[in-house]
C-alpha cells in the first residue's frame, strides 16, 4: 500500500489535489498497478467523479470508507437503519457520476437520453427510500423518548462512555459490568450502544451506557445519522472520557471528542476523564500502584488533573478509584 501527502492552502475545487500530484498518482499506478485510492478526506461529488474519469479507477473518499465500517458493524435494527440512510443521503447527490458513460447516447438539441432519464429515476427511488428511512428512524426516536422518560421516572441516573474509537470504552464497560459486549482491536467494532446496571461503593446504583466511538473529520451525515444514537447522551449525568494512553495521537483525539461534544452541547455535564491501557506503559512485571503510575506519566510530561482517574480495563487496576470517584464528582444521585 502506497501513501501520497500533498500539503495545499486549500483542495483544488476539481480534483482536490493539484496537477503535480495526480501526475504523480498516474504515474505510481503504472508502477504498482494499484486497483483503488482512498482519500483521507471527503470529497465533493465533482472532484470524486473528475478523479475516477482521470485515474480510470475506482476512488474512495473518508466518508465512503467510514460508511462501509459502520455497515459491517451495525448489529442492531436501529443502527442498520442509521447507516442505511447515511449511505443513501451520501449517494445522492453523486448519483450523477454513476450514469456519465451513457452521456453519449443521448439524442439532439432537446432532448434526453437514456443515462438522464435512468438517473431521474434513480433520484426518485432514492429519495423515497431515504424519506422511509427517516419515518422508520422517527418511530425509534419516539420509543427512546418514551424510554428514556420511563427510565427518568425510575431515578436511576445514567453515566455514559464515551471517547475516541478503539480506545477501551467496551472493555471497560465490560470490567465494570460484566457486560459481555464484543471487543476487538478495530475501528467502531461495537457500534451500537449497550447499557448495564452498575452498583457504585456507596450501594446507589446507575445505568452505564457505551456509545459510539467518536473520530475526527467525522462526515455530517454520519453525524445527522447517529443524532439520535447521541442524543443518548443528553440524558447522562456523567460522562466518562475514555483517553487511550498509548496512543500518540492521545491530546488530538482528546480535541476531537471534545470538539463534538460542545457540537452536541454537552460540555456543561459533569466529566471524568479516564486514562485508560496504563499497563501498556508500565514496565513489564511492575506491579499496579498508583501513585508510581502519576510519577512515570507526569516524568513523561503529561499532566494529571483532578477529575482524571488512571486505569487499565484489561487488568482492572484502578477500577474501584473510578467508582469512588464518580460517586464524589455527582453526589446528588439518586
Amino acid at each position: 500500500m502506497e501513501r501520497i501527502i500533498q500539503r495545499l492552502p486549500v483542495p483544488t475545487k476539481t480534483h482536490y489535489v493539484g496537477k503535480g500530484k495526480l501526475a504523480e498518482l498516474l504515474a505510481l499506478k503504472e508502477s504498482t498497478d494499484y486497483n483503488v485510492v482512498i482519500f483521507d478526506d471527503e470529497l465533493s461529488p465533482l472532484q470524486q467523479r473528475n478523479l475516477e474519469q482521470a485515474l480510470e479507477i475506482k476512488v474512495i473518499d473518508r466518508a465512503a470508507l467510514i460508511l462501509d465500517i459502520f455497515a459491517r458493524r451495525a448489529r442492531t435494527h436501529e443502527g442498520q437503519l442509521q447507516v442505511e440512510l447515511a449511505q443513501h443521503q451520501y449517494l445522492l447527490p453523486r448519483l450523477a457520476g454513476q450514469w456519465s458513460h451513457l452521456e453519449r447516447l443521448g439524442g439532439g438539441i432537446g432532448t434526453r437520453g437514456p443515462g438522464e432519464k435512468q438517473l431521474e429515476t434513480d433520484r426518485r427511488l432514492i429519495q423515497r427510500k431515504i424519506h422511509r428511512l427517516k419515518e422508520q428512524l422517527e418511530q425509534v426516536r419516539k420509543h427512546r423518548v418514551l424510554y428514556r422518560q420511563k427510565r427518568r421516572r425510575s431515578g436511576i441516573p445514567v453515566v455514559a462512555i464515551v471517547g475516541y474509537t478503539n480506545g477501551g470504552k467496551s472493555t471497560l464497560l465490560n470490567a465494570l459490568s460484566k457486560a459481555g459486549v464484543l471487543v476487538e482491536d478495530k475501528l467502531f467494532a461495537t457500534l451500537d450502544p449497550t447499557t448495564r446496571r452498575l452498583r457504585l461503593p456507596d450501594s446507589r446504583a446507575v445505568l452505564l451506557s457505551d456509545t459510539v466511538g467518536f473520530i475526527r473529520k467525522l462526515p455530517p451525515t454520519i453525524i445527522n445519522a447517529f443524532r439520535a444514537t447521541l442524543e443518548e447522551l443528553d440524558e447522562a449525568s456523567i460522562l466518562l472520557h475514555v483517553v487511550d494512553l498509548t496512543s500518540h495521537n492521545a491530546p488530538e483525539q482528546c480535541q476531537t471528542v471534545e470538539g463534538i461534544l460542545a457540537d452536541l452541547k454537552l460540555m456543561d455535564k459533569p466529566r471524568i476523564t479516564v486514562l485508560n491501557k496504563i499497563d501498556l506503559l508500565l514496565e513489564n512485571g511492575q506491579t499496579w500502584d498508583e501513585e508510581k503510575a502519576i510519577n512515570f506519566l507526569s516524568r513523561r510530561g503529561d499532566e494529571i488533573n483532578e477529575n482524571a482517574v488512571l486505569v487499565s480495563a484489561v487488568k482492572g487496576w484502578g477500577l474501584t478509584r473510578l467508582l469512588e470517584k464518580i460517586s464524589q464528582v455527582a453526589p446528588g444521585l439518586a
